[in-house]
């Protein structure tokens, strides 16, 4: 997709993918009031999050229009603030994704280094985009030293597809790309659920998932096959899951964002969660920003997404803002003039 036409044109894609982002958003909403409704559940936590990616993406909005440097880099030092704060980022028990630490942890480190690479592709001049490169790099190290190998392995993918989105003309691909990733993890978590694989892949992935968390995916799928419309309703899964019922510190999460969206709020819920995903993906294809900018922001989204299939990472407020506010970045339109780059420019973060 060619970068922006005119003013026109610019102002007519950033309506559309607005006018997209509301309706989708909004039917999440709406959707798990229904579903509540209908069996008694609790909707509060699927509207805080519809509520956090909303506010977080005006202030990416209004801020990258501002300061189109200087916001994603806050940005990136917030998120790692927040990561090393991490465990007390939420009042309850928290949990480790597979591979790694606290799956917040690793979230937040990757939409932390998407953003400290988003404002190196920003700056004009080559010092501050030196600085942020290596702010970039030394938010990756801290993860390691963290212990979050999550982390680690979604920074330095970051980093590299950054690296590569400044050799690509054309951002459909590298969109496409980051669709079908996510696609794929999904799907693997769900054929996990199921006992799809074979049986030697089955355990091999069982090993790093550990046990109970399958356990946990296969309740969800459970209540998702028995009520495949409506779901058991929000916020339910703790209460009708024997395997959460076991955990010695229970979250009443079942520790993947679909499966979750299955088994509350069926089919319906499942569709929309990836209408969210893909709108996102969306925005970014048609942003009037360069192509670095707008694939970077789109790999760690994506490396959340991955994260979120396989972990509890959106049940943190601070996560679900955090990505709201990098994808603001990436489609605001910086009202200060940046100079005459281009969207080819290929020099590295």
């Amino acid at each position: 997709m060619a970068s922006a036409t005119g003013p026109d044109a610019d102002s007519e894609r950033r309506n559309v993918s607005d006018a997209a982002g509301i309706v989708v958003l909004g039917a999440c909403a709406a959707w798990s009031l229904i579903t509540a409704a209908m069996h008694d559940g609790r909707p509060e936590g699927v509207l805080l999050a519809v509520l956090a990616v909303a506010a977080g993406y005006s202030s990416g909005r209004i801020s990258g229009a501002l300061v189109p440097v200087a916001a994603p880099c806050a940005g990136a030092l917030a998120g790692l603030g927040l990561a090393l704060a991490e465990p007390r980022l939420a009042p309850g028990p928290q949990f480790a994704v597979p591979l790694g630490h606290a799956g917040a942890t690793a979230a937040l480190l990757t939409l932390a280094v998407g953003s400290a690479c988003c404002a190196a592709w920003a700056a004009s001049a080559p010092a501050p985009r030196l600085a942020l490169g290596l702010l970039a790099a030394g938010i990756t190290v801290t993860a390691a030293l963290l212990g979050s190998i999550t982390g680690f392995v979604m920074c330095t993918a970051v980093l590299l597809c950054s690296l590569a989105a400044g050799r690509m003309e054309h951002r459909g691909l590298g969109v496409a790309g980051l669709g079908l990733a996510t696609a794929l993890v999904t799907g693997a978590a769900w054929a996990v659920a199921g006992n799809l694989l074979p049986d030697g892949l089955t355990e091999s992935l069982e090993g790093q998932l550990t046990p109970h968390r399958v356990q946990l995916w296969q309740d969800a799928l459970h209540m998702a096959h028995q009520d495949s419309a409506l779901g058991v309703g929000p916020g339910r899964f703790g209460e009708l899951s024997g395997a959460a019922a076991e955990a010695l510190l229970p979250d009443g999460k079942p520790h993947s964002a679909p499966l979750q969206m299955a088994a509350e709020q069926g089919v319906v819920g499942v569709l929309l969660l990836a209408a969210a995903f893909c709108w996102v993906l969306h925005a970014l294809w048609r942003t009037p920003r360069s192509t670095p900018i707008a694939l970077t922001a789109g790999a760690a989204l994506t490396g959340l997404a991955l994260v979120a299939s396989v972990g509890n990472a959106l049940s943190f407020t601070s996560v679900s803002v955090g990505a709201g506010f990098l994808a603001g970045l990436a489609t605001a339109h910086p009202i200060a003039d940046e100079g005459p780059r281009t969207r080819g420019d290929r020099s590295a973060p």
